[in-house]
């Protein structure tokens, strides 16, 4: 179950800004060490250690991976940058059955209406915390024709959650 959670965009992108810097710069960090570690190691002087290097380079990016998987990503720092990229994989989720969704949705299918209203209201989010005006202003009218149909049908259109089984209800299913 995700939900949509109310955030300040100025805040958002600071936030990410600064999680993103501290990855670039343990991620450059660690790159640099793990190369001169195994140059220092196992190379040779005045040799071709381009290998060794980018066996560095690789080592860090795991590395990195791993301690962002494992650790970073429950740090506050990060909370941001994970909403962010839970958001976008939400809204992945239902891009790809949108063929089915839309079609459900003018036949006033209730699971069809709330799953895209939460896509609706999920990309208005993330349009604002991008700081992309462009793409609120070409949501607002099917936005409000959502809203209105889900009312009329007595469904909340207040619809900030997004059960993964809903879109496994739709997956299977046909319009026709």
């Amino acid at each position: 179950m995700f939900e949509l959670q109310p955030l300040d965009p100025d805040n958002y992108r600071q936030q990410t800004r600064k999680s993103s810097l501290i990855l670039i710069v343990l991620f450059a960090a660690t790159g640099m060490l793990l190369s001169s570690l195994l140059v220092l190691l196992w190379g040779t002087p005045g040799g071709n250690n381009f290998r060794l290097n980018l066996l560095g380079v690789a080592l860090s990016l795991g590395s990195t991976l791993l301690l962002v998987r494992f650790y970073l990503k429950d740090q506050p720092f990060m909370r941001e940058a994970v909403y962010g990229w839970h958001l976008k994989r939400n809204l992945m989720r239902v891009t790809n059955v949108m063929h089915r969704v839309k079609p459900l949705a003018e036949t006033d299918h209730p699971r069809a209406l709330q799953i895209l209203r939460f896509y609706q209201l999920a990309l208005e989010q993330m349009h604002q915390l991008e700081g992309n005006d462009t793409g609120l202003l070409e949501l607002k009218v099917e936005k409000q024709q959502t809203a209105e149909r889900m009312q009329a049908l007595g469904l909340d259109p207040n619809q900030t959650r997004l059960d993964a089984r809903w879109i496994s209800e739709l997956q299977d299913r046909t319009t026709a």
